[in-house]
């Protein structure tokens, strides 16, 4: 079995286990003939992939990736298995509820320019100590709450922004880089690019120059202004610091060095440029076709 195979079959791995987490709540609410498909058509993969048939790496990526989107499309509709009945009707994860989504590819997918390594840590390790802060942070909130001591308010508070926005931007970051990624948007994205930058090339010299000047740990967000009714490039130190209010993140770019130390150790500037390589245009476009319905009253 090539290195990719064994990836996607760890990779398979994982998302059996995030789907099993959830099980009671997809076979309360998904078309059980539906799911019996999916469950079927993921052990015949992971079959395919330890029995060394002839499988080629693309079509196990392909067959991975759909079952992925298809798990995507169901814990849309179902959400968290310990939330109550309300909480999913409203769509809600419970206090304390949020949990690490599994990766949209392969941990060596993103080769050669962010290394099967790195994604590993990166997923596996930093994002889940924001998940896990997060959750942590919720709790502790709500135990303040319930005995109406709120001594520790502001470093809860803290937590709560500082984790909050990591895993929030960590979860958009993983969709919006793809091995299928490169290029240019197309369609009302890049029209959009081009009324508020005045072309690509502008966009994405500002915002590989907002990304490389970055104080310490970071990010670059291209992010939808319902206010200004515009595109804007920020920066955010840390995950929260910088960042505004009242607009809706697009594409963001992780520039903490725990994002491409082992590869590029200090050269925060290589990474940027070969990052572009991987962004996913379809899911930067998605997101700001759902966006840009978000109008307030231009001031």
């Amino acid at each position: 079995m090539s290195s990719y195979l064994s990836s996607v079959q760890l990779w398979c791995e994982e998302i059996q286990a995030f789907y099993h987490t959830s099980i009671q709540v997809f076979r309360e609410h998904a078309n059980p003939k539906e799911l019996q498909d999916w469950e079927e058509k993921l052990a015949q993969l992971q079959q395919d992939l330890s029995s060394n048939t002839s499988l080629q790496d693309w079509q196990a990526y392909q067959q991975a990736s759909e079952l992925y989107t298809q798990l995507n499309n169901y814990l849309t509709e179902t959400n968290h298995p310990q939330s109550t009945n309300q909480d999913r009707i409203n769509n809600q994860v419970p206090i304390g509820g949020h949990t690490l989504p599994p990766l949209p590819y392969p941990y060596d997918a993103l080769e050669p320019y962010i290394d099967q390594e790195t994604m590993r840590l990166h997923h596996d390790k930093h994002h889940k100590s924001y998940v896990d802060g997060l959750n942590k942070a919720e709790k502790e909130l709500q135990k303040a709450r319930a005995t109406n001591n709120f001594d520790l308010i502001k470093h809860w508070e803290r937590e709560l922004a500082f984790n909050g926005a990591g895993h929030y931007l960590h979860t958009i970051f993983w969709c919006v880089m793809s091995p299928q990624g490169g290029g240019q948007p197309s369609g009302d994205l890049m029209r959009e690019i081009q009324r508020s930058f005045g072309g690509f090339e502008p966009f994405k010299k500002q915002f590989t120059e907002a990304a490389n000047a970055v104080e310490g740990g970071g990010w670059a967000i291209l992010v939808w202004s319902p206010r200004a009714r515009r595109l804007e490039i920020l920066q955010a130190e840390k995950h929260q610091n910088l960042s505004q209010w009242d607009v809706v993140p697009l594409l963001v770019l992780d520039v903490w060095e725990h994002a491409y130390y082992l590869k590029y150790q200090n050269e925060r500037k290589k990474y940027i440029e070969n990052w572009w390589n991987i962004v996913y245009w379809p899911e930067v476009e998605k997101r700001f076709e759902k966006a840009k319905q978000l109008k307030w009253q231009p001031y």
